[in-house]
């Protein structure tokens, strides 16, 4: 538990949950955020990021995923942990969520006691990653369940099981839908269109995905001056992969 004093509230990093089909540039919005990245990709999509230099990625594949609850654990908690890394990234968490549904479906003559399971541990992943106070970015696929009545709401939410996505995004400041209209990029957080959709961090309910880090109004105009690079990390991405080889070594 964290204790505030009355008037001594210290904001943490803002929570990002974005949803959307595929093409429409969710793994593309971790470049719109000013700082040291890691991105955990469960879905292959690292190529969208081949000219960052300020992200180092970690992408899971099938091999992880037997022990892809224990390995997430880790790296997040490591990624929590060090002080080289601004923003975490979970790049797509419905990829996740299937491969952690694969790894507990069965082991309970219940079904039901699975999804508790599933809900369970995306539920503290979602705390973890608030208590981290550190920016955070998740995205995930959609679901179009079709047009509905005259005004089709409701239409599209994030392609997760419901109870599992509630208690994921339950601490995230945003939940928004991205999408593409008349070759523009839009993302809707409108909750009174019945979609999956939240915004607490100003009033704006729908934006071009550009303005997602930051408002137009707030966005800085370009100038003639050199920007300063970004800071790196202590070690390279190749020595944190051998120093975190060693430690599950150790471990096993």
């Amino acid at each position: 538990m964290i204790e505030f004093q009355p008037g001594k509230i210290i904001p943490s990093g803002n929570m990002y949950f974005v949803y959307g089909d595929g093409g429409t540039g969710k793994t593309s919005l971790s470049k719109l955020f000013k700082g040291n990245k890691v991105s955990f990709i469960f879905d292959g999509s690292y190529n969208a990021l081949a000219d960052t230099t300020d992200t180092f990625v970690f992408a899971f594949d099938d091999s992880d995923a037997p022990n892809i609850q224990s390995q997430v654990d880790y790296y997040v908690d490591s990624a929590i942990g060090s002080p080289n890394f601004d923003i975490i990234i979970l790049d797509n968490v419905t990829a996740l969520q299937n491969w952690v549904l694969d790894n507990i479906d069965g082991r309970s003559k219940d079904g039901r006691q699975n999804y508790q399971k599933l809900q369970s541990w995306f539920r503290n992943l979602g705390m973890k990653l608030r208590k981290s106070r550190k920016t955070v970015l998740v995205t995930a696929h959609q679901i179009d369940n079709g047009a509905s009545g005259l005004d089709g709401k409701g239409r599209f939410e994030a392609d997760m099981n419901q109870k599992t996505f509630n208690a994921l995004s339950a601490p995230f400041d945003v939940v928004g839908r991205i999408y593409k209209q008349d070759g523009q990029r839009f993302i809707d957080f409108d909750p009174e269109q019945g979609n999956h959709g939240k915004n607490r961090i100003d009033e704006r309910t729908l934006i071009k995905a550009n303005e997602l880090a930051e408002p137009a109004d707030k966005q800085e105009l370009p100038t003639d001056k050199p920007h300063k690079a970004p800071k790196k990390a202590d070690k390279t991405f190749e020595e944190q992969v051998a120093d975190v080889a060693n430690e599950l070594g150790k471990r096993a």
